[in-house]
Order: structure tokens, then C-alpha cells, then sequence
């Protein structure tokens, strides 16, 4: 009964809640090339679920809650696929639509994928995107109801290594013709990673998504630059984690080294292991106890708020 009745609540606030889809950038796309690859969008076998490759025009999409319901927190949501995907809809309009029945303003980022044909640098790429993404919230904090030092960002899998490269590289510049936006401050208020993605380091890296973001041969240099447990700094904002033992896809090694990092670096944190789950779980809904982390990020915002 407890199970219908938030799939009702889910489909009430999916019918109900402000939706809109804006582009990324409104002019002209950094480090792209005009080519002729289309964006795809296809479904899983049940066709319940949609997913994105080949992005073309990174969008946010836009999911309010109502006014007087709204808290005053926002979140920015970055879906996995292994830089290969964007499981869209599994963990991006899922994840949103929990968002705003807490009263959290929720922001979905199809950004681009690094080996697009119309990307002229991958590794570039997912991060430019994400950038201008929490700039594009902050600008418009008040119109959306928000409190620009509010505003957190959440990844899964290879979202969350995007968010956690955001959240200790949000001061690197890369962009060249910059309007007013792209001088708005991009560090996250707070973060949560759920079974990221972290490192590049081969002992415990999530093969698909080092080759997808940097490459058949990367050098030593980009492979420091993109294990974000070695780029944690006192300026690195709170982070939540959620991993389980026995993901096979990502291994756990992954969120206990950046645990660590932010240990070292005095980091607010709070991180739960789980001894089950695997990978890729989203919400976890019907898998017992993991099915209440959604609720434990809740109360650790409300902490560090």
C-alpha cells in the first residue's frame, strides 16, 4: 500500500510540477564541430525507461516544486551511462521528481558526451557543460525560487565523477568568449555522489568510462587530472556518498578513497556503504534498507544547511 501510494504521489507531482527545457548555452557551443551525428534517444526493453547518446545540444531541464512548497534548496542532477549514456530517465526525472516532493528545485544536465563527433576536446566537454549549468541556476536563483547558496549538485556513476571533477575543479577556466554568466561563480554549496565514478587509477577505475572521457591511451597527466580524489581541497563544499560492496560495475575503492581525501582536507561528509545493491539502483525503491538513502541525503542537507 505504502508502494502505491507514492507512485501516485510521483505521477500527481509529474502532471502538476513547473517543467521547462532551456539550452546550456545560449549562443554559440564551446569546443564543438559542426558535424553530421544526430543525438539518440532510446528506451530499455520494457520501454518504461529512456536514455540519451550522442548529445548534441546540451539542455537543463527545469522541475519545480510548487511556490509554497519550495525550500529554498536546489539541485542539479547528472545521470550516468559511463560517459557512453545518459540513463535520463532512470536517474535523472526519477531523481527530480523525489527532489520536489521535498521541496527541492531540481535541474536534470543532458550534457555532452566526450566522444561525440562534434566534440573537439572530450574531456573537456561534460565539464563545460556542468559549469555553465550550476551558473545558469545561480543566475536565476530568484526567479526559480531559490537560494543561490543553496544550490547542490548529484551524480551517479559517471554523473558522479562529473560532479565530483565540478566540485574540485569548479575554478578551472575553460572557456574562451565568456558572457555574463560564465563570470558567475560555479562551486556546488554541497554534493552527493551515488556509487561514483572517482578515479582513473587502473587498480580500481571503471574501465568504460576512463576510455569514454579520456581515451585509448591517456597520459599521466590527464589521468591525475581526472582522479578527483587527488584534486580534494579545504575549498571542495560538503559531500554525501552512497556506495554498495558489491557493485561490480564501480568498485567501492572508489568512494572510500575520496572519503579519505576529504578527511584530510577537514570536508564536511557523510558516507554510507551498503553490503548490497550492485550498481545502478537509482532510487532503490523495493530494495529494503537501501531504499532509504534518498531520505538520508535528505536530512544531511537539511544538517548543513
Amino acid at each position: 500500500m505504502k508502494y502505491l501510494r507514492w507512485i501516485f504521489f510521483l505521477f500527481f507531482i509529474s502532471n502538476f510540477y513547473s517543467q521547462e527545457i532551456i539550452p546550456v548555452w545560449s549562443n554559440k557551443i564551446p569546443n564543438y564541430i559542426k558535424s553530421n551525428e544526430k543525438e539518440i534517444k532510446f528506451y530499455n526493453q520494457d520501454s518504461t525507461r529512456y536514455s540519451y547518446s550522442k548529445v548534441q545540444v546540451p539542455t537543463l531541464e527545469i522541475i519545480l516544486p510548487p511556490k509554497k512548497f519550495s525550500n529554498g534548496n536546489a539541485i542539479i542532477i547528472f545521470p550516468g551511462g559511463g560517459y557512453k549514456n545518459l540513463a535520463y530517465k532512470w536517474e535523472g526525472v526519477a531523481m527530480s521528481l523525489f527532489l520536489n516532493s521535498k521541496g527541492i528545485a531540481a535541474f536534470i544536465l543532458k550534457y555532452r558526451l566526450p566522444q561525440s563527433k562534434s566534440v573537439k576536446i572530450s574531456h573537456l566537454a561534460p565539464l563545460q557543460d556542468a559549469q555553465r549549468a550550476i551558473k545558469i541556476v545561480r543566475k536565476n536563483a530568484k526567479k526559480w525560487n531559490i537560494d543561490p547558496n543553496k544550490i547542490g549538485i548529484l551524480g551517479f556513476s559517471a554523473g558522479g565523477h562529473l560532479a565530483s571533477t565540478l566540485g574540485t575543479q569548479f575554478k578551472r577556466d575553460l572557456i574562451e568568449n565568456k558572457d555574463e554568466i560564465d563570470l558567475i561563480d560555479a562551486r556546488p554549496n554541497f554534493m552527493a555522489l551515488i556509487y561514483p565514478v572517482i578515479s582513473m587509477d587502473s587498480s580500481i577505475y571503471h574501465g568504460g568510462s576512463v576510455k569514454n572521457l579520456l581515451g585509448e591511451s591517456p597520459s599521466k597527466e590527464l589521468i591525475r587530472q581526472y582522479s578527483n580524489e587527488l584534486n580534494v581541497t579545504e575549498n571542495t563544499p560538503p559531500t554525501f556518498i552512497i556506495h554498495s560492496n558489491d557493485d561490480k560495475g564501480v568498485k567501492v575503492e572508489n568512494s572510500l578513497r575520496f572519503h579519505k581525501s576529504l578527511n584530510q582536507n577537514g570536508i564536511k561528509n557523510e558516507m554510507h556503504i551498503y553490503p548490497y545493491g550492485g550498481h545502478g539502483y537509482s532510487l532503490a525503491t523495493g530494495m529494503g534498507q537501501l531504499s532509504k538513502w534518498p531520505d538520508l541525503l535528505i536530512d544531511w542537507i537539511k544538517s548543513i544547511n
